[in-house]
């Protein structure tokens, strides 16, 4: 099986736009995932609202840190995406039904995040298809044997 799997690279302007929007967005969640490490009272006092526990402010702040990190790492920069994407719904979910005030905020985050998703799904797309190929090359050396 090939080890480098091929997908179709997005144009020069398209590339170099999602880079800087995939820094700026690494860098907002590593300060919001800092805050939250950090226990800045305005956090404690959010996640204490939220009712689950603290435990629940050093997930997320963990989560926003390792996420924004893989936004500056090609090969896993959709994984963060889609991980930062899924903690910005709940952001926003939290918002609207537990804490109130705006969720402007969390929606603007995870809307960049899923803008770095599609972006960057042909990696995605590579990497299932490279799964798949996996699978059915498993599958035919297995049924090659007796």
């Amino acid at each position: 099986m090939n080890s480098q799997i091929k997908y179709a690279r997005p144009s020069v302007a398209r590339n170099v736009g999602l880079w800087v929007l995939q820094i700026l967005t690494a860098v907002a969640f590593l300060a919001a995932g800092v805050a939250k490490l950090s226990g800045q009272q305005m956090m404690v006092e959010t996640f204490e609202k939220v009712g689950v526990g603290q435990w629940f402010r050093y997930l997320t702040g963990s989560i926003e840190i390792v996420s924004a990190c893989f936004l500056l790492i090609p090969r896993l920069t959709p994984v963060g995406a889609a991980l930062l994407f899924c903690t910005m719904a709940g952001a926003v979910l939290s918002h609207l039904l537990i804490l109130g005030g705006s969720p402007i905020p969390a929606l603007v985050l995870g809307c960049l995040a899923g803008l770095i998703l599609w972006g960057r799904f042909g990696r995605v797309k590579a990497w299932l298809s490279g799964l798949s190929a996996g699978a059915k090359s498993e599958q035919g050396a297995l049924s090659g044997v007796s």
